[in-house]
């Protein structure tokens, strides 16, 4: 099974370019990344996963930040965690819309 995601930039509308995310299963982290032009990050499709459970992690603080927010400390958002399951063989979208005081994500396509 393979996993994608897309991060936009809600506060500036276009994609967050320069996002730190991570990904972890259980207490192990499989994957360090950053998300490129697109808001996209390719390494993530590399991996090969199974049926379990998994976190992603934004580093929407710092992203924010590098975008020259003025963000209270500490931030209301700081690293958004987003918790899903593969249970079905396929392709895993996790899009994230994210501003610094709001997230919203859902199963994409």
């Amino acid at each position: 099974m393979t996993l994608s995601t897309h991060v936009l930039d809600m506060m500036h509308g276009r994609p967050a370019a320069g996002m730190a995310l991570s990904l972890w299963q259980d207490q192990v982290k499989l994957f360090d990344g950053v998300t490129d032009a697109d808001g996209r990050c390719p390494g993530l499709r590399e991996l090969t996963l199974e049926k379990g459970r998994y976190r992603l992690v934004f580093k929407v603080a710092d992203y924010f930040r590098m975008q020259g927010a003025a963000l209270p400390d500490p931030p209301f958002l700081d690293a958004v965690p987003i918790d899903f399951g593969i249970a079905d063989e396929g392709h895993y979208h996790v899009p994230l819309l994210a501003s610094p005081f709001a997230y919203s994500t859902y199963r994409g396509s």
